[in-house]
């Protein structure tokens, strides 16, 4: 399988990862930490899936913001997402299920960071009905490749393993094997009209290539945060926050929403920070 070629000067110094604790604190200050522009919930179910290398811990400052507005939080399951994504989608789709029944059959929202949000994007392709829309966080959704070679690495030796048999881990065949055919295919699929999709990225994201997050059918976010940050960037939650308001109104029928829904595409980004 061809492996478009990465233009490591499109990437920032790998170094600038190191705002996380920063960017962390500085959530805590800001408004919209305290609710401040984020719609109620009211019961709205929310699936989050962690990024490469994280597990669900990864995202709970986010889910307690959520639970907090009033959203019924549902968790991927994972201690490291580092697993076949094939098996790991029909896992979350499982889960994406389940959620929904336990909310009375509501559609869900879900967030995905990273490796999480071309799961996301999948499952939205997959599962239309059940999901209302989607918001990836510095995904690398055109290019899978476009990551930081120190990362690429990390990726490689992974592979390795789960090549020599090391459980848990995903394989050399998850890159052009079977057991990820359908997940490659519903990665450049379009989205069902009714499914929101937001992108939301940074051009200070030291882990991917910011040019990969622009998924073509996505409503575009800029923000400015670390890759590894987006997860607790107050940026991202004002774009999270506006995006589940889309959501909302679109389900509802409204008029005049802030254009989170398929087909009503912002090739421009929007800062949100």
């Amino acid at each position: 399988m061809h492996r478009p070629s990465l233009n490591l000067r499109s990437l920032p110094p790998i170094w600038r990862e190191g705002r996380l604790p920063a960017e962390a604190a500085s959530l805590v200050l800001d408004p919209v930490f305290r609710g401040a522009g984020v719609p109620a919930g009211n019961g709205r179910p929310v699936l989050l899936i962690p990024g490469y290398l994280a597990g669900d811990r990864s995202l709970a400052t986010m889910a307690s913001w959520l639970r907090r507005a009033g959203y019924r939080v549902g968790g991927a399951g994972m201690r490291l997402n580092v697993g076949c994504g094939g098996e790991a989608v029909t896992r979350l789709e499982q889960r994406l299920e389940q959620l929904s029944e336990e909310s009375g059959g509501r559609r869900v929202t879900i967030v995905g960071q990273s490796r999480g949000g071309t799961f996301a994007r999948t499952l939205a392709v997959r599962r239309p009905e059940l999901v209302s829309g989607i918001v990836t966080l510095g995904s690398p959704l055109r290019n899978h490749f476009a990551i930081h070679p120190l990362v690429r690495m990390n990726v490689e030796l992974v592979g390795r393993l789960g090549a020599l048999g090391v459980p848990g881990l995903f394989g050399p065949g998850c890159i052009d094997g079977d057991c990820c055919a359908a997940l490659r295919d519903e990665l450049v699929a379009p989205l069902a009209d009714g499914v929101g999709f937001v992108s939301i990225y940074s051009r200070n994201d030291g882990v991917v290539d910011w040019h990969s997050c622009l998924d073509p059918s996505a409503e575009h976010v800029e923000i400015d945060a670390s890759h590894l940050g987006m997860g607790v960037h107050a940026g991202a939650y004002r774009a999270i926050a506006d995006a589940l308001r889309g959501f909302r109104d679109a389900e509802l029928g409204e008029r005049g929403g802030r254009g989170t829904r398929r087909g009503r595409r912002t090739p421009a980004a929007r800062a949100a920070a």
